[in-house]
């Protein structure tokens, strides 16, 4: 599968490795969303791969709200349309493939989230100041990266290009082996 110029990205044909049930015992996706998701809420979920995290965003926002389920492969785009094109959820969740070189949503989110991913952007500055044009006011996104890709110091770095751009540290959440944090306008 094309990968639009990024080396390091996770292809889809190493998808099910991302979407494996046994996850959700160490990241369960209503566990770590329900603190900052409520029903009717417009939500984004950035290089969403096969949609671990975009399931269950839309069931928590439900018919009244709205996920888009961002990434830069169509293929990853393909999976979780399967997911939900038989169920209550195809009405919830929006598709968008992005570019390499720019996210381009055109709407507000109420929260984003960018999932073991930030590390597979080439400029994180370009990337992460775009997001201040499609976040709302009072809006929250929560970026997590693994330990195991992600030194302290290169997470920290990512949080300086956020503060730069206009955003402030609002929580840090313990997610079991990752590093994250919670920001808002």
């Amino acid at each position: 599968m094309e990968s639009k110029g990024r080396t390091n990205v996770c292809s889809v044909e190493r998808a099910g490795a991302l979407d494996l049930s046994i996850r959700k015992l160490f990241q369960n996706p209503r566990k770590i969303l329900k603190p900052y998701l409520k029903e009717g809420m417009t939500v984004a979920d950035i290089g969403c791969g096969p949609g671990f995290f975009t399931t269950e965003m839309a069931r928590i926002v439900g018919h009244k709200g709205s996920v888009t389920a961002v990434d830069l492969q169509e293929g990853m785009l393909a999976i979780v349309r399967t997911k939900t094109e038989n169920t209550s959820l195809r009405n919830i969740v929006e598709f968008h493939n992005c570019e390499a070189d720019k996210i381009g949503l055109s709407k507000t989110y109420d929260f984003i989230l960018v999932f073991y991913m930030l590390h597979e952007v080439p400029d994180q500055t370009a990337f992460l100041t775009e997001f201040i044009s499609f976040i709302k006011p009072a809006g929250k996104i929560l970026i997590v990266e693994p330990k195991f890709h992600v030194t302290k110091n290169d997470f920290d770095n990512s949080q300086i290009i956020m503060k730069k751009a206009g955003f402030t540290v609002l929580d840090r959440p313990e997610i079991f082996f990752s590093r994250s944090v919670v920001l808002g306008k």
